[in-house]
C-alpha cells in the first residue's frame, strides 16, 4: 500500500493510530478485513498503481454519510480499499466511484466465498486464463484465420450453437500440419494476473480446474505449467501428422462446462458457498450460473449480465480481492 501513502486519508487509513478521522464533514472509522462492521452496504474498491488516487479519496469525500474503511491485503499486489456504509449507496454514488480511471468496484457479501477455506475455481481457458483464442491462432498458422475469427466471434456472443459452430470451425483446419499446435503451446500468452491469482489460491489450498471450448493440447500445458488439479477440453483428431478437421470424445460445451463445476466439488468435497467459476463468452453461462458465485473477465454482455460480478477494467490479480478472509 506504499501508493497511497501520499494522500491524508490512506495515510491515516495505513497507520495504526487513531481508529477516528474526521475527512470535511465525515466521520470515517477503519476496521479490519475480518471484523467488518455491520452495515447495509459492503463494496471493495480495487486499483492499480496507474489510478486516480485522488479522484477516489474525493469520491469518498461526496459519499455524504459516516463509513468505515479498510485496507485489504492480497499477495497479487493491487490495491484495495474497502467501504462500509451505514445507508445504501444511490446508483449516482456508485457510478461516482466506478467511473474513476483504473478503478473497479465490486460488491460484497457475509456469503461471500472464503479465501482461507477449501474452495474450487473452474476457469475457462480462452480469453480467460490465456490472452487468446487458441482456435483463431491456429485458424491464422492453416491461413483460415479471417472465415474463423468471424464464427468464433459469433459463437461467443451466443448467436451460434457452440458444437456447431466448433465443429464448423475445425472443419477449416483440415489438412493443416500438426506441428501448428506444438508452435503455439510454445508461445501461449498468459493472461496478465492468471499466475499470482493461481498461486494466491493454492496457497490456500484451493483446487483449479480449466474447462475449456478449446483444445487438449493448450489445457494440458497450462495444467502442467501452474500446477492444476485437472483440465478439460475438446480433442483434435490427428492422421499422420495432418490435422482431420474433427474432434473426438465428449464435447466439452457450455452443458459440460456447467457439469464440471458440480462434479468436481462432488470429487473434493467442496462445500457449498466456496465453488467459484469464471469465463469471459456466452458458453460460460451455464457454468457461471451453476457456481456459487460467477465472475466475468472482460465478458460479452449476455455473460456479464449472468454473472454476480464483473472484472472489466483490471486483469487476472484482481480476482482474490472478491473473496473474504474469515
Amino acid at each position: 500500500m506504499k501508493s497511497l501513502s501520499h494522500t491524508l486519508l490512506f495515510s491515516w487509513l495505513s497507520s495504526g493510530e487513531n481508529n477516528r478521522f474526521q475527512y470535511q464533514s465525515q466521520t470515517l472509522a477503519k476496521h479490519t478485513e475480518t471484523h467488518a462492521p455491520l452495515c447495509e452496504m459492503r463494496i471493495r474498491c480495487v486499483f492499480d498503481n496507474k489510478s486516480d488516487e485522488a479522484a477516489l479519496v474525493a469520491a469518498i469525500g461526496q459519499l455524504q454519510q459516516d463509513l468505515s474503511l479498510a485496507i485489504i491485503e492480497r499477495k497479487t499486489g493491487l490495491n484495495c480499499i474497502e467501504i462500509c456504509a451505514a445507508e445504501p449507496l444511490n446508483q449516482a454514488q456508485m457510478q461516482l466511484i466506478s467511473s474513476i480511471q483504473g478503478v473497479e468496484t465490486f460488491p460484497i457479501s457475509d456469503k461471500q466465498a472464503k479465501l482461507n477455506q477449501p474452495g474450487l475455481l473452474v476457469m475457462d481457458m480462452d480469453s480467460t486464463a490465456i490472452e487468446i483464442e487458441c482456435i483463431d491462432e491456429l485458424a491464422v498458422m492453416a491461413g483460415v484465420g479471417a472465415a474463423v475469427a468471424e464464427v468464433t466471434e459469433r459463437a461467443m456472443q451466443g448467436e451460434l450453437d457452440f458444437e456447431e459452430s466448433l465443429r464448423a470451425r475445425v472443419a477449416q483446419l483440415e489438412g493443416a500440419d500438426e506441428k501448428i499446435i506444438q508452435d503455439l503451446c510454445d508461445r501461449l500468452p498468459l493472461m496478465p494476473g492468471l499466475v499470482e491469482s493461481v498461486e494466491e489460491l493454492q496457497s490456500y489450498g484451493w483446487k483449479l480446474v480449466v474447462a475449456s471450448g478449446g483444445f487438449t493440447p493448450f489445457v494440458g500445458h497450462l495444467k502442467q505449467l501452474l500446477g492444476l488439479d485437472a483440465a478439460y477440453a475438446n480433442e483434435l483428431v490427428i492422421k499422420q501428422g495432418k490435422l482431420a478437421g474433427t474432434v473426438t470424445g465428449q464435447v466439452v460445451d457450455a452443458q459440460f462446462k456447467a457439469d464440471t463445476v458440480l462434479s468436481c466439488a462432488e470429487r473434493w468435497q467442496i462445500p457449498v458457498g466456496q465453488r467459484l467459476a469464471i469465463g469471459d463468452g456466452a458458453n460460460d453461462i451455464p457454468m457461471i450460473e451453476t457456481a456459487d458465485y460467477g465472475i466475468a473477465y472482460h465478458g460479452k454482455p449476455k455473460l456479464e449480465q449472468a454473472a454476480d460480478v464483473a472484472i472489466s477494467k483490471l486483469n487476472l490479480k484482481a480476482l482474490p480481492y472478491l473473496l473474504l478472509l474469515s
